[in-house]
């Protein structure tokens, strides 16, 4: 019986998850909510986390109804995300690990994402679908290593639709994304985006700043209702990650596809994924927000897989990175 802890804050939520076997015995967070049009800066969220991060991790505790004696490991998020969170996040979890005198593990924060995803979902041996606010990736397994088929060029599909819900001036409560879905299922009348896939790879910064522009004229004219813009901007991003995805699927001759990250939770996209999958006799694998989202668990889950295998994260290379590649971890508890 192994039982892991998991920090997580690569970017504005700050999660704490505890994990024993496979089992979820706790997974509290909390979002840093900015005003509607604006982002979120590095320094800002990572006081945001400095703030909450005791009160999660008392949470975390309670819930699972354990002690800190009962952990085995202690995990972190070591990147890939924004600086200042994560080493906000990064110095309290070895903190802890040094006061209970704890091993301690540097996890990856996309392969938290898929090992969270084929545990929740019982998903064998996927083609992952791994879309965030920082990440866009469709990534396959082989050969002890998590293989990247295609990735975005510029932007990921998160901060992209994040950056269009900011002209908008929507609400970033819960998220300017959840919003933009919301106004989507309202819209009736598609306009016609740039649709730029190259190869395996898709580009979304000058998809994203057509929109920007034409957004003022059109609505200005009545001729677009802010509904069909996000409905049209849904439809075009959706159809590239599905078109790259697909192409993996044929290339790995896969039956199975899982959506994770942060925009995984969208109905739509999981509408559209499904259609796919069925269309090639494939089965589409897809989690709710509690998972999808940024978590502590996701971390604690990954950091148990690895623990499990042998693998502890020397005290000394403990540090965080804002630029870790999936593909640069040695998976070492997958046949």
């Amino acid at each position: 019986m192994v039982i892991a802890i998991g920090f997580e804050g690569s970017a504005n939520k700050i999660g704490i998850g505890i994990i024993q076997d496979g089992k979820v015995l706790s997974n509290p967070r909390r979002t840093y909510i900015t005003p509607p049009g604006q982002g979120f800066l590095p320094r800002d969220t990572a006081k945001h986390h400095r703030a909450n991060v005791l009160v999660v991790l008392k949470e975390a505790l309670d819930e699972a109804k354990i002690d800190p004696k009962d952990i085995d490991v202690v995990c972190y998020t070591k990147g890939p995300g924004m600086g200042a969170p994560l080493v906000s996040v990064a110095i309290v979890a070895r903190t802890v690990a040094q006061l209970w005198q704890k091993p301690i593990i540097g996890v990856n924060h996309c392969i938290g994402h898929i090992e969270m995803g084929r545990l929740i979902t019982g998903a064998e041996n996927p083609t992952v679908l791994y879309v965030s606010g920082g990440n866009t990736q469709v990534i396959a397994y082989l050969q002890k290593r998590y293989r990247i088929f295609g990735e975005t060029i510029d932007i990921a599909v998160g901060n992209c639709l994040d950056r269009f819900a900011r002209v908008l001036k929507l609400s970033n409560d819960p998220s300017p994304g959840y919003n933009i879905e919301q106004m989507a299922k309202k819209g009736k009348k598609y306009l016609e985006l740039p649709y730029t896939v190259k190869g395996m790879d898709v580009s979304f910064s000058g998809l994203l700043s057509f929109i920007e522009e034409k957004a003022p004229q059109v609505l200005k004219t009545g001729e677009y209702t802010p509904e069909d813009l996000c409905f049209s901007l849904q439809e075009t991003v959706f159809s590239m990650l599905i078109e790259i995805t697909e192409r993996a699927m044929a290339h790995c001759g896969s039956q199975e596809v899982l959506i994770v990250g942060g925009v995984g939770c969208n109905k739509r996209l999981q509408e559209m994924m499904e259609i796919m999958a069925k269309e090639r006799g494939a089965t589409l694998f897809a989690t709710d927000e509690r998972f999808c989202i940024d978590n502590g668990a996701m971390i604690a889950q990954a950091g148990w897989e690895m623990f499990k295998s042998g693998q502890i994260t020397p005290f000394e290379e403990t540090f965080c990175t804002q630029r870790y590649r999936t593909d640069e971890v040695e998976v070492t508890w997958r046949s």
